[in-house]
């Protein structure tokens, strides 16, 4: 059974941090890349990173670069979400989901066949 399960979410003030997790299991973790997307209420979804667990490489859009960092522990078939100097417009459900890399490593949730459950990070001004 496929799962991924994210954890890290929760409160925080703007200018602070948080980490994201996200837990994989079921598929064979190297063949395939991890994003995380957000969803804002009344919003679409929107790609923020995705990383390869293959050969590491990773994306960004461009709202969170060098504010966000992914980066991935494939013994533990684990991808984090460091991220810090949050604003109140970062607030959403962040998901991660699994892109099977013979797609190519892209930051489009049509491409992503495996979803996570979601979890909510607020940040408050």
């Amino acid at each position: 059974e496929v799962q991924l399960v994210e954890s890290g979410g929760g409160l925080v003030q703007v200018g602070g941090s948080l980490s994201l997790s996200c837990a994989a299991s079921g598929f064979i973790f190297n063949d395939y890349g991890i994003g995380w997307f957000r969803q804002a209420p009344g919003k679409e979804r929107e790609g923020v990173s995705c990383i390869s667990s293959s050969d590491g490489s990773t994306h960004y859009a461009d709202s969170v670069k060098g504010r966000f960092n992914i980066s991935s522990d494939n013994a533990k078939n684990t991808v984090y979400l460091q991220m810090n100097n949050l604003k109140p417009e970062d607030t959403a459900v962040y998901y991660c989901a699994a892109e099977w890399l013979g797609y190519g490593l892209q930051l489009l949730p049509p491409l992503y066949t495996y979803w996570g459950q979601g979890t909510q990070v607020t940040v408050s001004s």
